[in-house]
């Protein structure tokens, strides 16, 4: 492995690097982008009826998924009214969803500079490859192979790296989306659903009066 890096030129040192983040980023992305973690079951609002909802949203686990973290900054300014209530989910919502964000504009980034640092590479190596033969003398031509396999080498390298990084970009790209759809629904039924349920309070306690 050693030899392989040594033969690839200092340009492997960038590409070295840039397989660390790249399998970093996914590793973290994958861990933090679970459905459990983002979209917790007992916080999703089914039908007008919240008191489950209020009830988890009440303990201190509430604060552990965005989901929860939006819902309760409803939650906990109802009493500023609807608008205002509105108003805290939809900047916790923004919170949020660069949380879900993180990282991955970085991997898309890695995806694209990976291939041209393996073409740069590439550059070089057939440069360095005819420098060190006379073109206009019969040198050797084995002479040139360090230099070719320094191209080939980057090329394969940024390849391998780039690949899988804009596999992993896309995915997880149409995996916010999907998240943040679903927060935007949750949190609309929930805001719906609690101010309809004070609403309906409010109304019974005036006929009890």
């Amino acid at each position: 492995m050693w030899e392989l890096v040594k033969a690839g030129g200092w340009l492997m040192l960038p590409l070295i690097f840039s397989s660390i983040f790249t399998v970093a980023i996914i590793i973290e992305r994958f861990i933090r982008l679970k459905r459990s973690q983002v979209l917790p079951q007992a916080l999703l609002v089914q039908g007008a009826d919240v008191e489950s909802v209020i009830s988890h949203l009440e303990h201190d686990d509430a604060q552990n998924s965005p989901l929860g973290r939006i819902l309760k900054a409803g939650y906990a300014h109802q009493n500023q009214g609807e608008q205002f209530a509105r108003a805290q989910m939809e900047a916790t919502a923004s919170q949020e969803i660069s949380y879900l964000e993180k990282n991955i504009n970085f991997l898309g980034t890695l995806g694209a500079i990976a291939p041209l640092l393996g073409l740069l590479g590439t550059v070089i190596g057939i440069i360095e490859a005819f420098l060190v033969v006379d073109i206009g003398s019969s040198g050797n031509a084995s002479m040139m192979m360090p230099g070719i396999s320094t191209a080939l080498i980057t090329t394969a390298v940024g390849m391998l790296i780039a690949i899988p990084a804009m596999i992993a970009y896309r995915y997880f790209q149409r995996v916010v989306l999907e998240y943040v759809a679903e927060l935007e629904q949750q949190s609309t039924l929930f805001h719906a659903a609690l101010f309809y349920k004070k609403a309906a309070h409010v109304q019974e306690h005036r006929r009890a009066s």
